[in-house]
């Protein structure tokens, strides 16, 4: 798929890559709808640190707010963005032979001025995230919103992505550093992982 060929070299080369306008803008409102009436029926919480039993809400480190998405919804908008995310990982398996086979995803909300410092997305007794994926839902955004993606790449500069709607970033789960950076405005995605056998 042309959308994701430049994708496909930037994760081989660098560990991640960026695609732009990943959803179009009729997919990011009907989104953001359904996003926001399950925040205001209270199915959202604050997401924690730490595997099952360990996880624990730490706002110092952490301060969105998350609700996990069931791939067997009804939801029309989410079943399109789980078709496109299942022919990323066919793409992904094609061109850099990774094995993945599913994904789990969530709804993020970061209320303003709130962050995620620097972190791994691997749990030390699963490895089975392979890729971060980070799609926002961001209507609107400016540049000097803030509210960036940092991620560390070993023995380079730090790279700054800004979290504009319809954009994707996926990175390799088990090796790229990042943090989320404070925003003048509420920052929306949808969050997850690309997860091997």
């Amino acid at each position: 798929m042309e959308l994701f060929d430049n994708l496909m070299d930037s994760i081989a080369e660098q560990s991640y890559g960026v695609v732009d306008f990943f959803l179009t803008s009729e997919e990011i409102s009907a989104l953001v709808v359904t996003l926001r009436e399950r925040h205001s029926a209270g199915s959202f919480k604050k997401a924690g640190i730490g595997q099952g039993n360990d996880q624990h809400v730490q706002a110092q480190i952490r301060g969105d707010q998350i609700l996990w998405l069931d791939e067997h919804s009804t939801v029309v908008v989410e079943q399109v963005y789980f078709q496109k995310i299942n022919t990323l990982i066919q793409c992904l398996n094609r061109s850099c032979y990774l094995g993945l086979k599913d994904f789990e995803l969530h709804y993020a909300l970061y209320p303003i001025g709130t962050f995620y410092k620097r972190h791994l997305d691997r749990f030390k007794t699963d490895s089975h995230r392979k890729i971060s994926i980070i799609c926002y839902l961001n209507e609107d955004w400016q540049a000097a919103d803030g509210g960036e993606l940092v991620i560390y790449l070993p023995g380079n500069q730090p790279i700054k992505i800004a979290p504009f709607g319809g954009r994707l970033v996926c990175f390799e789960a088990d090796l790229l550093e990042h943090e989320v950076l404070p925003a003048t405005h509420e920052r929306l995605s949808l969050t997850g992982w690309l997860r091997t056998y």
